[in-house]
């Protein structure tokens, strides 16, 4: 099947008037306010409700919120955390009220969609979602945050109620009264 078209008149074969339209657009961008971030020294300013990373956290005392009940594991769709808890030997040293804390936590950065689900299902607060968004690495393996890794990104969480220096001051007290 043969298409007829109309031949192009002389103004539409030149390609002076497509230089001029790329020429205006060009003028009108190079008068407005520049819009390039200079990203190391200039930060975004993260809007409200934003979803980051998430963390692990301590209370005042230094210890670890986290009791392993595994619950963000379960709860994240790309099955980024892993959770080892401590096993049968019985209350750690340096909280003796806890019932467990993880022997491994471990999160995949890679993995995480960084929905929140983690924060919300955590009994504990132990697990918050902090305001960055530039994850960077140079290999995978540094990707996949262990314990220690998220503890020292995640900082000091303050809480209102200390359950667990209660619960240690009431032992205590028991013991003192047996």
């Amino acid at each position: 099947m043969i298409v007829k078209r109309e031949k192009l008149n002389l103004w539409e074969r030149l390609y002076l008037p497509a230089i001029i339209g790329g020429l205006k657009i060009t003028l009108r961008h190079f008068f407005r306010k520049k819009v390039t971030m200079q990203y190391p020294e200039e930060k975004w300013v993260v809007p409200e409700g934003y979803r980051g990373a998430p963390y692990l956290v301590k209370d005042q005392d230094g210890n670890t919120k986290c009791v392993s009940c595994q619950l963000c594991e379960f709860v994240c769709p790309p099955k980024a955390i892993k959770i080892i808890p401590p096993g049968p030997d019985g209350p750690l040293a340096d909280r003796p009220n806890a019932e467990k804390m993880p022997k491994e936590f471990e999160i995949n950065m890679l993995r995480c969609i960084f929905c929140g689900y983690c924060e919300e299902v955590c009994p504990e607060e132990a697990i918050f979602l902090m305001k960055d968004y530039s994850l960077t690495s140079t290999s995978r393996e540094e990707m996949i945050y262990n314990k220690e890794k998220l503890l020292a990104l995640g900082g000091i969480h303050n809480d209102r109620i200390q359950k667990w220096k209660q619960k240690l001051v009431e032992a205590k007290e028991q013991v003192a009264y047996e």
